[in-house]
């Protein structure tokens, strides 16, 4: 099965009054379709900068990128991912259904039942004609989740969405994600500073070291699941979950020390 992510040797410099600032260097990834992949790591050790890269945001200065086989750019092009950042960025004059209908406007699609569809995944429904100041942060969080799905991309890129939420909203949203995830299929890039939130969600873990950035780690996340085959609430007391957070701790204390 081709990756539907794929880097090379990836490495970034930024520039600062002339003098060079190394982001990223030497990534290699590889990412299967249908895969729930988190990237976990210190505050500026490139995060972002690697998912801007693969969503054509920012332009590598070294390197091999693949989004779906294509470069980033014809994969934006092509609608081929959708985004979805830490702030909603939601239109505040327009009503939830006009938000989420906007990508398939822009398109020049009809939208009808598919932004119907969306509402009922993301349980909007009975919130459809409010206006963003008008809900809560979870639910313009899920609002913007509808709208980046809603023109059946098979990547969402989502760079710390929950991370502004409070406890309860977050893991509420945790186990809403997770659930929309397995009903779409569609592959996720999930980028968080919560270790706990990353290996919940995951089926693999990158753990990142300081600037400039690496892949320090892989881990392959194995959970218990409900009897519908999802994790649950229950999951976090597991005591194997317990094992894979400490794993992942001193995984990224190593990237941290060396």
């Amino acid at each position: 099965m081709e990756p539907i992510l794929l880097t090379r040797h990836l490495s970034k410099t930024f520039h600062r009054q002339g003098q060079p600032l190394p982001v990223l260097h030497d990534i290699n990834i590889e990412i299967a379709p249908g895969a729930f992949t988190a990237i976990i790591g210190p505050s500026g050790c490139g995060k972002s900068t690697l998912l801007r890269i693969l969503a054509d945001l920012e332009q590598p200065s070294s390197g091999e990128v693949q989004v779906n086989g294509k470069s980033p750019r014809q994969a934006r092009l092509d609608r081929d991912y959708g985004i979805v950042f830490q702030t909603p960025v939601l239109h505040g004059w327009r009503t939830v259904r006009q938000n989420i209908m906007l990508p398939l406007e822009i398109m020049g699609l009809p939208a009808g039942e598919r932004v119907e569809q969306m509402i009922r995944l993301v349980k909007l429904e009975e919130y459809v004609d409010y206006y963003p100041h008008q809900l809560s942060g979870g639910m313009q969080q899920r609002a913007a989740i509808a709208r980046a799905l809603v023109n059946s991309p098979r990547l969402l890129f989502m760079d710390e969405p929950f991370g502004a939420l409070d406890e309860i909203t977050r893991e509420h949203l945790n186990l809403e994600l997770l659930r929309i995830w397995q009903e779409t299929g569609t592959t996720i890039f999930f980028i968080t500073h919560s270790i706990s939130e990353a290996v919940f969600l995951s089926t693999q873990l990158l753990v990142m070291s300081p600037r400039p950035g690496q892949i320090e780690r892989q881990i392959t996340i194995e959970l218990p699941t409900s009897s519908h085959h999802l994790r649950d609430a229950l999951t976090r007391q597991h005591p194997h979950f317990l094992e894979l957070t400490t794993q992942v701790r001193l995984a990224l204390r190593l990237a941290t020390d060396t």
